[in-house]
């Protein structure tokens, strides 16, 4: 993997490559601030075990050295609360908002697909994806885990490399309206994540809107297809099981 900027301690870089792995001559790595930056977020919403936990005032510092930008601010008003907070009060939150929470859940392909077939056809597309731009995922998160997509995003480039962001932008605000509910500090990372990706349409307004109060479509077996549309219709929607906790490498 090509190095990360110097801001960014060797901590945090192994944090990184335990996400995903780039074999030789992959794609180039997306330059400037834009690829920090992603990194940066992708390093926010991992589990805050001690590894990270240790590495917040140098992630904070990188913020703080970025343009002055509307992205910037919201990381900033996110960094100010992360490394302020006590490290067992900063792991229960991030369980809480993220392996508790269905519409906070940090695995995008859920919101567009639910519990369904069709998912698993859609997480497979993705990792073929990572594959046919040099890379492999470890093993230790599903390819549409966020900290993954956006760190596939900063080392492959704005035009393929984000493109599995514009994909689930839909997803992407669920998740930020479902954090700014819950009042989450996390919300910044989500509001600056979306400064990055072009602005909402009515109809993404509507979906999401509809999303939330319905929920994903649940396994549709032995019902009529949804005829191309984004999310089941009213009444089928069955809540799933709260999704596993996060698996990261000290984490269990």
């Amino acid at each position: 993997m090509s190095p990360l900027p110097a801001t960014v301690p060797a901590i945090v870089r192994t944090r990184i490559r335990a996400a995903v792995r780039r074999r030789p001559a992959s794609g180039p790595v997306a330059p400037g601030d834009r690829g920090l930056v992603l990194r940066l977020m992708s390093l926010m919403l991992q589990y805050p075990d001690a590894e990270l936990v240790t590495a917040r005032p140098a992630v904070a510092a990188a913020v703080a050295a970025l343009p002055a930008s509307p992205t910037a601010a919201e990381l900033a008003a996110f960094a100010d609360w992360f490394t302020g907070q006590d490290p067992d009060a900063l792991a229960r939150h991030y369980v809480d908002m993220f392996d508790l929470r269905r519409k906070s859940s940090l695995y995008l392909t859920y919101y567009l697909h639910g519990d369904t077939r069709r998912r698993g056809m859609a997480l497979l597309t993705l990792a073929q994806r990572y594959r046919a731009a040099g890379w492999d995922t470890d093993g230790g998160e599903l390819p549409d885990h966020l900290p993954v997509v956006l760190e596939f995003a900063a080392l492959t480039g704005p035009g393929a490399g984000e493109a599995p962001l514009r994909q689930h932008r839909r997803g992407l605000q669920l998740i930020h309206r479902a954090l700014s509910d819950a009042e989450s500090p996390y919300r910044h990372v989500l509001a600056a994540l979306l400064t990055l990706l072009p602005p909402p349409t009515e109809a993404d307004d509507k979906a999401v809107a509809e999303l939330a109060a319905q929920g994903p479509p649940n396994e549709d077996v032995g019902l009529d297809p949804y005829a191309g549309e984004l999310f089941a219709p009213p009444g089928t929607f069955v809540p799933p099981a709260p999704a596993p906790p996060t698996t990261v490498e000290g984490h269990r």
